[in-house]
């Protein structure tokens, strides 16, 4: 829901169903039970126009991203950010091009740092 109301900025959930696309489409009861959600959460927010509401977010991708990573760390890996890098690096799947740039990546933070 937060990836089409960043889309679309502001919607009634009558706008979040058909900017969702899909064959078929997202409920309407879920969409409303998905937004009530986000709101306890404090991701979105509503104002009435009329009889509908009208749905907006209130935390930006990046404030998603980071949250998210920090529940996370503090989850599984004690919010230790070398535990969790070990286990991402440990997985066999990860490419070269992956571990260059995370190389890159800590180069730069090094430098900023110092």
């Amino acid at each position: 829901m937060l990836k089409i109301l960043w889309r679309i900025r502001e919607g009634s959930i009558e706008d979040i169903v058909l900017a969702a696309g899909g064959d078929p489409p997202p409920n309407y009861k879920t969409v409303q039970a998905w937004l009530r959600i986000m709101e306890r959460k404090g991701q979105v927010n509503h104002r009435q126009e009329g009889r509908a509401f009208i749905f907006y977010p209130l935390i930006s991708r990046g404030d998603l991203h980071r949250k998210s990573i920090h529940q996370l760390l503090a989850k599984y890996f004690t919010g230790s950010r070398s535990e969790m890098l070990v286990a991402l690096l440990s997985d066999e799947r990860i490419s070269r091009d992956e571990l260059s740039k995370l190389e890159g990546l800590i180069r730069n933070r090094r430098k900023e740092l110092s």
